[in-house]
């Protein structure tokens, strides 16, 4: 009995690391910080769940509290629900005169104007131009209010992460072991980790033009810079990241995805300023195309020109154009030390390049004088070195779901609409570069880009749900069924935050309705995401 008694104790104290702690029960799980996570968890707590949001780390809102305050909100007149509730929250705080530390509102509102579609609306009372932490502040307030548990540092264990019974997920596995158990999970990660994990059909990179019979798909040279793409006279060295030629034919898909970046949180005022300092693996090499693009030959070139100063509150700005062209293609399929190298090269690349605006005797003086006034925000991200701890995922995996987005749905010149509608999107499609590219002519040559207008469409409750029969307790709302095309609009952080809201709502229903997310009553769900407030269609838009 004794020896029975002692190994029971070495099975207690030593093999619980092995087969894990019991798990976590909740209604819904939602994985993943960003914003839209954040919002999908509100409204499944709103809604009587037990709700559980995972954050890979310390903080909650991706990139909405990590630089990107500069909110892309070209239409205010089609956000609604739980967005509209947090971008109210932020003009009531900044309506505080206490808030304004160095400028006063009516100073900041001029400067941004012109940068961020106004920047606000007192008639609908919401602004979209805020501060880091003020934004986070302010969704951890949300949270806590709704009564959602946030588990903090976990990350989805990447091999075995995913338990699923039949087509269902049962439970998701964290690295240290802890896991959570859960009737609905949403996947709200920028990566879709957990999607893939779950054995749900998606696509990295770029779709043919021919697939869904779209004009701006695959593989595209748009325009040329006046520069040699070598690094020597000669020839016979191309610069970094420059390909020697094409991979394909245009209209050719491919595994590439568009350029990342980070948005740095600058400022000018010396009062709250950290230095910028040169990167350990600075390469002025890496910037030669800058140099040659917005310098050489243009001695009145001003700094805005280069990068992109977004004006934010209290003499701070969205800093944007860091980008760090064809370093970004290992990052979908990635592991965690992949990606964090692919993100510790994101930030040398950012810094240096600032480095090298300040401090390289090949740019004019004026502009190094401009660039030595600026420096990180010493108020901002003291975790990560005043430094944002998200990098810019413009776009990673994609869902290929029960629908799928595409040109047809979101161009201004095309007239398909989506159905079952859970959103409206409405900004431009934007995908930065893909890759440099060296030509015959001796030049470099642009590829990937795309820069067009569209018209606000609507987005399918269907593009948020894997295909029948994959997986039917999960909803993917940020990297949801899309063409790569359709993606470059739809992946803006507001309406990222709509869909974590709607799929939230479809989340609970499911639950409450014992089905799959594919086999949910719309006309119920419509009836629910109407009453909290959504706009589900573009004759719905807010006219104030």
């Amino acid at each position: 009995m004794k020896r029975i008694i002692l190994i029971f104790t070495f099975v207690s104290l030593f093999c619980i690391p092995v087969f894990g702690a019991r798990p976590r029960q909740c209604d819904v799980c939602v994985y993943g910080e960003s914003a839209s996570g954040v919002m999908a968890a509100i409204q499944a707590a709103r809604m009587g769940k037990s709700t559980v949001l995972v954050s890979k780390n310390s903080h909650v809102g991706g990139l909405a509290t990590s630089g990107l305050t500069a909110t892309d909100i070209n239409r205010h007149t089609i956000i609604g629900g739980l967005a509209e509730e947090f971008y109210r929250r932020i003009y009531d705080y900044y309506l505080a005169d206490s808030v304004w530390r160095n400028q006063t509102r009516d100073e900041f509102m001029v400067s941004t104007r012109k940068r961020t579609f106004s920047g606000k609306s007192d008639a609908r009372r919401m602004q979209w131009v805020y501060e880091s932490g003020v934004g986070e502040r302010i969704m951890k307030q949300m949270l806590a209010e709704a009564g959602v548990e946030v588990i903090y540092g976990a990350r989805l264990d990447l091999k075995k992460g995913v338990v699923k019974s039949g087509s269902d997920i049962r439970r998701i596995v964290f690295e240290d072991g802890s896991s959570v158990a859960a009737g609905m999970f949403i996947d709200a990660s920028y990566e879709g980790d957990l999607m893939a994990l779950a054995g749900v059909s998606y696509i990295v990179g770029r779709e043919s033009k021919w697939q869904y019979n779209e004009t701006l798909a695959g593989i595209r040279l748009d325009g040329e810079v006046e520069m040699s793409p070598y690094a020597d006279r000669e020839g016979g060295r191309l610069l970094p990241y420059i390909d020697a030629g094409l991979w394909g034919e245009e209209g050719d898909a491919d595994g590439r995805t568009q350029t990342y970046c980070y948005r740095l949180t600058l400022t000018d005022d010396p009062t709250n300023m950290v230095p910028i300092e040169r990167p350990e693996n600075y390469d002025p090499e890496l910037y030669e195309v800058v140099l040659a693009r917005k310098i050489i030959g243009k001695p009145d070139v001003q700094l805005k020109n280069i990068i992109t100063f977004t004006p934010m509150p209290n003499r701070k700005t969205d800093t944007n154009h860091l980008d760090f062209v064809g370093a970004s293609y290992g990052y979908p399929e990635g592991d965690y030390a992949e990606r964090e190298r692919i993100e510790r090269a994101h930030k040398e690349y950012a810094l240096g390049m600032l480095w090298f605006l300040g401090n390289d005797p090949r740019v004019p003086e004026h502009l190094r004088t401009e660039m030595k006034r600026w420096g990180l925000a010493a108020d901002e991200f003291a975790d990560s070195g005043h430094f944002p701890y998200q990098i810019y995922v413009r776009e990673a995996r994609r869902m290929v779901g029960q629908e799928v987005m595409t040109e047809h749905n979101v161009r201004r010149d095309f007239r398909v609409e989506a159905r079952y509608p859970v959103g409206v999107g409405s900004y431009m499609l934007d995908c930065h570069y893909v890759s440099h590219v060296a030509g015959d002519d001796g030049k470099v040559h642009i590829e990937g880009n795309i820069f067009t207008s569209t018209r606000p469409y609507p987005i399918s409750y269907y593009s948020l749900v894997p295909k029948a029969g994959e997986c039917g307790n999960l909803l993917v709302p940020v990297c949801l069924s899309a063409s790569h095309v359709a993606y470059a609009s739809i992946r803006m952080e507001p309406t990222y935050m709509v869909l974590g809201q709607s799929a939230a709502a479809a989340a609970v229903l499911a639950l409450d309705s014992g089905c799959t997310v594919q086999q949910i009553d719309y006309g119920k769900l419509k009836t629910i995401l109407t009453e909290a407030g959504q706009i589900l269609t573009p004759a719905e838009s807010r006219t104030k």
